[in-house]
């Protein structure tokens, strides 16, 4: 079984998982609707891409209205 030689102190662990930490997200405006939204995506509030609509919008359905009819 493989045993370590010597033991690894605190500070020498700690140093090598330095590069481990999450990295905080880059929000940037959607120039349609101002809401914020992940580079290189699509806005999930309105639909668009790159100055255009690529994911239309419907408006909200009411689920509970059509098991009553």
């Amino acid at each position: 079984m493989a045993v370590p030689q010597n033991r690894i102190t605190r500070s020498k662990r700690n140093m090598r998982r330095a590069h481990d930490s999450l990295v905080a997200g880059n929000p940037a405006e959607c120039p349609n609707c101002g809401e914020l939204k992940r580079p290189h995506h699509v806005c999930g509030a309105c639909g668009h891409y790159d100055d255009r609509e690529v994911v239309a919008q419907v408006a909200e359905i009411d689920l509970d209205e059509e098991d009553a009819a």
